[in-house]
Parts: structure tokens; sequence; C-alpha cells
């Protein structure tokens, strides 16, 4: 068992000051200036700096490997882009387009509004130029697929994205990209014309409902992939909102990662303290870690 202790001070010689930092925050002592509410947000701001380096570190790398988006605070813009894994996505969600359109081309003709009659006397590349040229145009797709399965799909390519590492606007410029290039101008472009609704409604709701997707996934691993203290329900969930990542990751080892990484960041222990000195105030963090 080894153990990281750090620890931050910072000290105020006018507490009606603006704070202003002395030194470039790290693992040592620096000095600051500021009143009690900034030297308050000066310790605050060195804990979540210094979890990140505990994080980052090469021994916590090594024992529970690299950290990803679900193990630091909550936000929209932070990014830590995986792009092989983001290809690896990509691949799979090509074979499950290919698929997709196996089982649509045997669905009845008033299931995707598809005219497979007409499409039939017409070759294949024939076809997609001429319903590309045509759209995009207002479809009357049965509403189940307009206004329940796009959307969910397009929360399965932000996801797709999201759990890379990607942020917010990274991951609905994908979602964007497969929506509308890969699917609507791509394979469905080869048996009916591009459709307004799926252009919009699939990358816009498709993302909003992703982001929430995203919150739903955070706190399951959180917990060490549990809800409601089942790892069933957790794994089960889990798939439900990002299956591409989900799936993938079960034959990398993933979720048992995460899992890990969740129960050791349990040990991270840490608070903060403002108090006075002989030249005003004194403020610091005390961050422990177990491993």
């Amino acid at each position: 068992m080894a153990m990281l202790h750090v620890l931050f001070a910072a000290a105020s010689q006018n507490q009606d000051s603006v704070p202003e930092f002395a030194g470039t925050l790290s693992l040592d002592s620096i000095d600051v200036s500021g009143s009690v509410s900034a030297l308050q947000d000066s310790a605050n701001t060195a804990m979540a700096f210094n979890v990140d380096t505990i994080m980052m570190s090469d021994e916590f790398r090594e024992k529970f490997g690299s950290p990803t988006l679900y193990d630091f605070p909550y936000s929209r813009t932070r990014s830590l882009p995986d792009w092989k894994r983001l290809w690896i996505n990509t691949a799979v969600l090509v074979g499950a387009g290919v698929t997709t359109m196996v089982v649509l081309e045997s669905l009845p003709a008033d299931a995707t509004a598809w005219n497979k009659t007409e499409n039939a006397k017409v070759p294949l590349f024939k076809r997609w130029v001429r319903n590309v040229k045509a759209g995009p145009v207002w479809d009357k797709d049965n509403l189940v697929f307009n206004y329940a399965l796009h959307p969910y799909a397009g929360a399965a390519y932000y996801m797709g994205a999201r759990s890379c590492g990607f942020n917010c606007w990274g991951s609905f410029v994908y979602t964007f990209c497969i929506s509308t290039f890969f699917w609507e101008y791509g394979f469905e472009a080869f048996n009916e014309i591009p459709s307004v609704q799926d252009l919009v409604i699939t990358p816009v709701l498709g993302s909003l409902l992703g982001e929430g997707f995203y919150l739903i996934k955070r706190k399951i691993v959180s917990d060490g992939y549990r809800l409601w203290g089942s790892k069933v329900a957790g794994y089960a969930v889990a798939w439900l909102v990002d299956p591409i990542n989900e799936t993938i990751g079960y034959f990398r080892g993933d979720q048992r990662k995460a899992s890990r990484r969740s129960d050791a960041l349990r040990g991270l222990e840490g608070s903060s303290w403002i108090a006075p000195s002989t030249n005003g105030l004194q403020c610091g963090i005390s961050l422990t870690y177990t491993f």
C-alpha cells in the first residue's frame, strides 16, 4: 500500500485585495493575495488541479488505466479525445448500418415508406444519385421512426464520441456527420429521398438526449457500474444509453477498469481550510490518496 499526501498553502497579506497568483500552481506551496472568498476559491482550484494530477500520474495510470472523462468532474467543454477508439466506433457503425439496411429491406413497405417495387426498377447507384438530387423533402414515415428511433440513434452516435473523450460540441459535430453523410445521404439515400425531419431531429434532438444519457452513465460509472445497488441494472442501463462503447468496451475490459478507478478514487480524501495568520489570512488544502 502506498500513500500520496499533497499540501497546498496560500497566504494573504491584504484581506480586501484582488487575488493574483504569484507562481505556477503545483504540488508545492505558492503565495496568493486576496479576500476570504478568493482564498477559498484558490484552495478549491488547487484541490481540483491536484486530483487531476494524481489521476494523470504514471503510478495511477499503470495500476488503474488511463482516466477518461467519467473520472473527472462534469464539464461540457473538457476534452480528452481518443481518436483510435472513435475510428473503431465508426467502423462498428458502418457494420451496424449495413445490418440495419438488411433489416429494413425485410420490413413491409408501409413500415419504411419505401417504394420497393419502383426502387427495384432502377440500378442501385443511379437510384442514389436520383434521390440525392431530389432532396431533402418532408417525409411521411412512421412517427415511431421519426420521433423515437431517430432521436435514440442520434443519441447513440453522440455517446459514441462523448465516451471517447470528446466534449459536447465535438460530439455534436460527430453526430451531425454520421447522421447526415453516413446515413441520410449515405445508406438510406439508396432507397429514399433524404428527409428534412431526419436531418434535423437525429443530430439535434439526438445530441440533447445524448447528453442526458451521458449524465446517466456518469452516475452509473461513478458508483462502480451499479444502479440502485445492482451491477446487473448498472450494466444493462449503461448499454442502453451507450450501446456502441459498452459493446466494444466489453471485449477491452473497459467496464472493469472504470469500476476499479471509481473504487480507487473513493480512497481520495481532501479538505480545504482558511485561518488567520500573522500576515492576514492563510488558506490551504490537504489531499491524501491511498492506493
